[in-house]
């Protein structure tokens, strides 16, 4: 038997602090699986490998029988309170430490309430854009803006663990991998001052180059979400990047999975995240994690739940992840391929070892 004892989640959110509907959390079901705000009319997400992994895992959690109908799962989270369900399903998810991105809207709890509820630790994950943003609107002048977003960004990695994009990839890093000149960028800053209002999102592809850029200089680990793009474009990146001492860790590679685990292959800097592979194949998690074994040197892929807004996520993950790694290294222990020995000690990198040499954890 393949034991993970203690989970690093490398890359989750906080979770709501709020009483949830049906229709609402249900929502947030599709939202893990990659589809749109609402399910087709007559259908439901809870009908979705993640929907059946909740069904699976959170019931017993909270006093029911796995596989029980939805409607009665929800009507026992509210009963027990969201502060105490959320307690018991962070707490059982063996999860000991969380890395948290703080850049999305609404009411979700920060890395302390997260720590406090599963109690584990809990660090930031700053997204590059918001803080970007956040600057801009302090900022008057074109050189005050990119005075203070260097200042910003080097103030941030005294105390985060890492940083975050989620526009780099698709605004074109994959096209233009080198950071943009002087000119390029005070160019660039201007259109963008000049155009946005107060609170604008960062869009322009020079400026989140730049931003790439000052990030790679601070030395903290860089996380990138690849979403639906093909990761195969950011080798331009990661070769420019190599020898810098800034790792980049790419995020929600699924359904490119072999192709990110290609890339840990080829450049020392580059980690893999499992996140997105254990959120939307629930069942079938065995066989995509197989595939990256196939390709990705062991010390190169990390654990994350990749959990947002509902508890539950965190628990989904953490129990599919630990299944179908004992799944598919129990059955090379078997066949005598690998000793077991060796499949634990990989198991316990995965699992939280990597992420604690990565992002210089205790």
């Amino acid at each position: 038997m393949i034991e993970t004892p203690s989970l690093v989640d490398q890359y989750c959110h906080g979770v709501l602090r709020k009483e949830l509907g049906l229709g609402t959390f249900e929502a947030h079901l599709g939202r893990t699986a990659g589809a749109g705000a609402a399910a087709a009319p007559g259908t439901t997400f809870f009908d979705t490998q993640t929907g059946f992994a909740v069904r699976r895992w959170c019931p017993p959690l909270l006093g029911l029988e796995p596989h029980c109908p939805p409607a009665r799962y929800l009507a026992r989270r509210r009963e027990l309170g969201v502060l105490e369900s959320g307690r018991r399903l962070l707490r059982a998810s063996g999860i000991s430490t969380y890395l948290v991105d703080t850049g999305l809207p609404g009411d979700l709890t920060g890395p302390a309430e997260i720590a406090s509820a599963g109690a584990a630790d809990a660090h930031e994950i700053v997204r590059l854009e918001l803080l970007a943003q956040q600057v801009a609107d302090t900022s008057g002048t074109v050189e005050g803006f990119l005075a203070n977003l260097a200042e910003a960004v080097h103030g941030a990695a005294a105390t985060a663990v890492a940083f975050t994009s989620v526009a780099g990839v698709s605004r074109g890093l994959a096209y233009a991998p080198q950071p943009p000149g002087p000119g390029e960028v005070r160019g660039a800053a201007g259109r963008w001052l000049a155009g946005r209002a107060v609170g604008g999102r960062l869009t322009d592809p020079v400026l989140l180059r730049h931003l790439l850029w000052i990030a790679v200089a601070s030395g903290r680990p860089l996380q990138l979400h690849v979403g639906t793009e093909d990761p195969a474009g950011l080798a331009g990146f990661a070769a420019s990047t190599s020898g810098l001492g800034t790792d980049l860790v790419l995020l929600h590679g699924y359904p490119y999975h072999r192709q990110t685990a290609q890339l840990t292959g080829l450049f020392p800097h580059v980690y893999a995240d499992l996140g997105s592979v254990l959120g939307r194949t629930g069942a079938r998690a065995a066989a995509v994690l197989a595939e990256l074994l196939e390709l990705a040197p062991f010390g190169k892929l990390l654990f994350s739940s990749g959990a947002h807004a509902l508890p539950e996520l965190h628990v989904v993950a953490a129990s599919v992840f630990r299944g179908a790694l004992s799944r598919v290294l129990g059955e090379w222990v078997g066949d005598g391929a690998w000793s077991l020995t060796d499949a634990q000690r990989v198991a316990t990198m995965i699992a939280a070892g990597n992420a604690r040499r990565i992002y210089r954890l205790a």
